[in-house]
């Protein structure tokens, strides 16, 4: 284990980040102050990284699924201790606001993914059992994971590539976003309190150390959370060393209100479906088709629901929204909802961001009427900005759904459970959720159809990502 000083303060925590010789400042997004200097990594520090995980990963594999386990179980309780200090962390860097759920939610995601992946239990599994013989399935290390992580929940969605792969028995080198890279390095400080010595790196660095992971000799998987252009840039980065993959990329999620729906009674998880984290979120509802016999009740209800959720400054206890992370996507969400504008949409709510303030906030927006062919439909806005599309029968909303090639996950919002499955069945996406939307378990398998990826992760079968098969026939 790396130290055994304390960290949980926000202090503490970016105090455990090492220097280097090269440094920028980090802007929280809310107030446009200094958080503090990130180091910039250079590919010479990326070698470095790997050929310490290739040098420690032997040991790591040799010590089996129960002891890894229990190095989790520990990381998991070095988490919980350090909590309110990385939430500080987390929202000042991030800017996501404390409360609802945002950053202390992440924080506890992080505690209870470690605890999840530590129990799951991977047993041989037998293929062949008879007098001809027997045939066993098992799982071994790959060797070094490295992971690219994104900006919108950089310390979840580090864990969720971290804790799998090192319960494998593989080592892992990170590549945070270079939005938010103090909050990956302040959490695998935290995590490096409990593991062995060699076994998680973070490499803060540019787009030059994401290209040379990807394409790196000595990785043996990529695991990667973003876009599908920056996806497919690693898949060719990979191809002549031939790495495992797992890849979840771009959403532009749907979801459809059939007509026996209750609108008051489904707003509020509407709404937060949708606007989770701003709505910064991969499989967050971005685009919403509801019946025309209740569309106008459904578009009054999420207006109240909207108008009650707080926005500001995220160390503030009482908002629930925070701003976008970064002033290209706050470009992104305020050009696509003038071209809705521009066509004629109507804007229930939202649509008038203040730009003379401090913050790259943008007020949550509904908008109704308006077409299926509109960029803001068309084009994953990832941001707090929803369509709300009308549709006449269930066959015409199906069909908008799958129209696009991308298919992270989906929702049906129906009374009738059996009506709702049978919509489910028919929709193009790795999950469709219902009467919810984005209720991600660590239990449950998560991955994408389409341009949306490929590869599970969580769960038994996550695991198994992140394990080379092999069969033993005796």
């Amino acid at each position: 284990m790396h130290t055994t000083e304390s960290l949980t303060s926000y202090q503490d925590l970016l105090g455990s980040i090492p220097a280097a010789p090269e440094s920028r400042d980090i802007l929280d997004p809310a107030t446009g102050e200094v958080v503090a200097a990130a180091p910039v990594h250079t590919v010479a520090d990326l070698d470095a990284a790997v050929a310490s995980a290739r040098l420690a990963q032997p040991d790591w594999a040799a010590l089996g699924h129960a002891e890894r386990s229990a190095f989790l179980f520990k990381a998991a309780d070095a988490v919980e201790a350090a909590s309110e200090g990385l939430a500080e962390l987390l929202s000042r860097e991030q800017g996501k606001p404390l409360n609802g759920p945002n950053a202390r939610f992440e924080v506890g995601a992080c505690a209870a993914w470690l605890r999840a992946t530590a129990s799951f239990e991977l047993e041989p599994e037998v293929l062949v059992d008879d007098e001809g013989g027997r045939a066993e399935l098992h799982y071994r290390s790959l060797g070094v994971v490295g992971a690219i992580g994104p900006w919108n929940w950089p310390m979840m969605i580090s864990i969720w590539q971290l804790a799998p792969s090192l319960r494998m028995g593989n080592t892992v080198v990170m590549k945070p976003s270079e939005y938010t890279p103090l909050s990956v390095l302040a959490l695998a400080a935290v995590l490096n309190q409990a593991l062995p010595a060699g076994v998680l790196h973070v490499v803060s660095g540019g787009r030059d150390v994401g290209e040379t992971l990807a394409g790196h000799p000595d990785i043996d998987k990529v695991m990667f959370t973003g876009s599908t252009a920056t996806g497919k840039a690693i898949i060719r980065s990979s191809a002549d060393t031939v790495k495992r993959l797992t890849l979840e990329l771009g959403g532009n999620d749907a979801g459809i209100v059939l007509p026996d729906a209750d609108p008051a009674a489904i707003a509020e998880d509407l709404f937060w479906g949708a606007f989770i984290n701003t709505g910064q979120t991969c499989a967050a509802l971005k685009r919403l088709y509801v019946h025309e016999d209740i569309y106008d009740a459904v578009v009054d209800a999420l207006a109240k629901v909207a108008a009650a959720m707080p926005m500001g400054v995220g160390l503030d206890e009482n908002n629930v929204l925070g701003p976008l992370q970064n002033k290209a996507q706050f470009q992104i969400v305020a050009d696509l909802v003038q071209a809705a504008k521009d066509a004629g949409a109507r804007i229930v709510t939202g649509g008038n961001p203040q730009t003379d303030q401090p913050g790259y906030f943008y007020p949550a927006t509904l908008v109704a009427d308006i077409d299926n062919d509109n960029p803001l439909v068309v084009q994953e806005q990832f941001g707090p900005a929803l369509p709300i599309i009308k549709y006449s029968s269930v066959d015409e909303a199906v069909e908008m759904a799958n129209g696009l090639d991308v298919g992270l996950g989906a929702s049906v919002w129906s009374a009738d459970k059996d009506a709702a499955l049978a919509v489910a069945a028919r929709i193009e996406a790795g999950t469709v959720w219902i009467n919810k939307h984005g209720a991600v378990d660590p239990r449950m398998p998560f991955g994408g159809a389409k341009q949306s990826g490929y590869g599970l992760e969580f769960g038994v079968e996550g695991l198994k990502g992140l394990g080379a098969p092999q069969v033993l026939s005796y």
